[in-house]
């Protein structure tokens, strides 16, 4: 499973796996314990696939961070959450070394590496790219590369337009009879 099934829910400790759609929301699978809930509209919800962490020149997609730990401890957990702010400091130094210090805080680092422990404790260590987001990049590029061809798509169907003003044509004909009858 990849990482656009996992959820972060504010307010709901752990991490959860997307089951099913319902009418007013959806089923989601805790990762901690197994257990399934109910979450509405009302919650705050997060996929981890969306998540980035800021770093001095760009955003990083939680993937790449999560690939660079599993790199570094050979697919197995990190350190631990509990960790002094300046172990966990260090740690993700380490691993990330252009992180933004000013805006990414200890409890954001403490975060990623309960994520992260808790994903592979569940046997969820693909962090690679989906497919899914390869298509979405695919198609962006698609977009932009066509977007000239649709606009001349669209002065082509222009005898519709035409088609929709002759109907006006017939209205300018009961103007003049009007006209006719103020005389």
């Amino acid at each position: 499973m990849s990482l656009e099934k996992v959820l972060s829910i504010s307010g709901k400790p752990g991490l959860y796996k997307l089951k099913s759609q319902t009418r007013a929301g959806f089923l989601a699978e805790s990762l901690l314990d197994g257990k399934t809930i109910n979450v509405s509209g009302r919650h705050n919800v997060s996929l981890l696939s969306e998540i980035a962490i800021y770093t001095l020149s760009a955003e990083v997609p939680l993937r790449e961070v999560f690939n660079k730990i599993a790199t570094k401890e050979e697919g197995k957990e990190a350190i631990s959450h509990k960790s002094s702010k300046i172990e966990l400091e260090e740690y993700f130094f380490s691993v990330l070394p252009d992180y933004d210090e000013d805006r990414v805080y200890a409890s954001d680092i403490k975060k990623v590496l309960q994520w992260y422990n808790l994903l592979v404790k569940n046997g969820l260590t693909d962090f690679s790219e989906t497919k899914a987001e390869n298509k979405e990049e695919d198609k962006e590029k698609e977009t932009v590369a066509a977007k000239p061809k649709k606009e001349t798509a669209a002065k082509a169907a222009s005898p519709k337009a035409a088609s929709a003003k002759a109907p006006s044509a017939k209205k300018g004909g009961t103007a003049k009879s009007t006209a006719a009858r103020k005389k």
